[in-house]
């Protein structure tokens, strides 16, 4: 199984689940009820009048401070290690970004409407892609459907699932369901359409929260290049640029890489380019030591790179 399927199957599983919770009160907020439901208990704070100021402050403790404190600290903790991971791999609303980028690119040859110049047909990292204008239907289709299924999705976060559900089916909305997920559908379907991953690189508070967390450590895994074979990229057409959702360079230093999502999508294109001309790839994920070259180049330090960051280029050259 290739990285792509493996982050297939990632987002496809956790964007299921971003559907299900509510549904079976994994996780929601009842606005009838006034409280959250986690894992299929009520998730109250016991703070009522009725209780004594020390069981209060310890209600609040563990019933709050003590669940927010353990998510946040995991949430650093990848962060810290792996940048913007939960992106990559589990967001449900990148998994959007990336279907509509690439029925976008089937419909204009572009990702996005607000690139200047269209992607080549044929890359040298063996994809071929011919622009038909029939698919802007298909496109106009699946922004509009993931629209929708956001916007029904967030209210019965809200509102319970089986009202909800209940009454799309039966054509019963009330006036305020029906207004929430009218303007939601709106909302989406403008984000969807034409700012998408610019939402994910400068709107998005938890992406920048990784993206910042993920930039004070320069150990973290980041895209690296091999220098020391660059003018092997001489007559790239620079397919791992095409690859990025993100509209990134891969080859840069981390500091313009800053809304990386891990997607890896770039090394897999470098590495079809160079099987192609029999040779070995220059993108490569690294970390601790390694990491150094991309993280602190550029800012005037010079760090001390093991040689071993790509040695296994190196040994597989010789052999060949």
């Amino acid at each position: 199984m290739t990285t792509q399927q493996k982050r297939l199957a990632w987002r496809s599983a956790f964007f299921l689940l971003f559907i299900l919770a509510p549904i079976f009160d994994l996780f929601r907020y009842d606005l009838y009820e006034k409280h959250f439901y986690l894992l299929q208990h009520p998730w109250v704070l016991g703070i009522d009048a009725s209780k004594e100021p020390m069981e209060m402050m310890v209600n609040m403790l563990l019933r709050f401070f003590l669940p927010i404190g353990i998510i946040v600290g995991a949430g650093i903790l990848v962060s810290w290690k792996w940048g913007r991971l939960y992106c990559g791999w589990l967001c449900p609303h990148f998994s959007v970004v990336e279907i509509i980028n690439a029925s976008m690119r089937k419909a204009s040859g572009k990702l996005s409407l607000w690139d200047k110049n269209k992607l080549p047909e044929q890359q040298q990292d063996g994809t071929h892609i011919k622009p038909r204008s029939s698919w802007w239907f298909v496109t106009l289709l699946t922004v509009l459907f993931f629209s929708f299924v956001w916007a029904v999705v967030l209210l019965t976060y809200l509102l319970p699932p089986t009202e909800i559900y209940g009454n799309l089916l039966h054509g019963d909305l009330t006036r305020n369901q029906w207004v929430f997920i009218t303007v939601a559908t709106l909302i989406f379907t403008i984000e969807f359409t034409l700012a998408r991953h610019l939402f994910c690189r400068f709107g998005c508070v938890i992406g920048l929260f990784q993206s910042l967390v993920w930039m004070a450590n320069k150990k973290a895994m980041v895209v690296g290049f091999d220098r020391k074979r660059a003018s092997t990229c001489s007559d790239c057409d620079t397919s791992c640029e095409h690859a990025c959702p993100m509209r990134l360079k891969p080859r840069s230093l981390k500091r313009n890489m800053f809304t990386c999502t891990q997607c890896m999508q770039c090394v897999e294109a470098c590495e079809n380019v160079q099987d192609n001309k029999s040779n070995t790839t220059l993108l490569k994920m690294l970390d601790d030591q390694c990491a150094l070259d991309v993280s602190a180049r550029g800012l005037g330090q010079k760090p001390n790179i093991p040689s071993k960051c790509f040695e296994y280029k190196e040994t597989r050259e010789k052999s060949s």
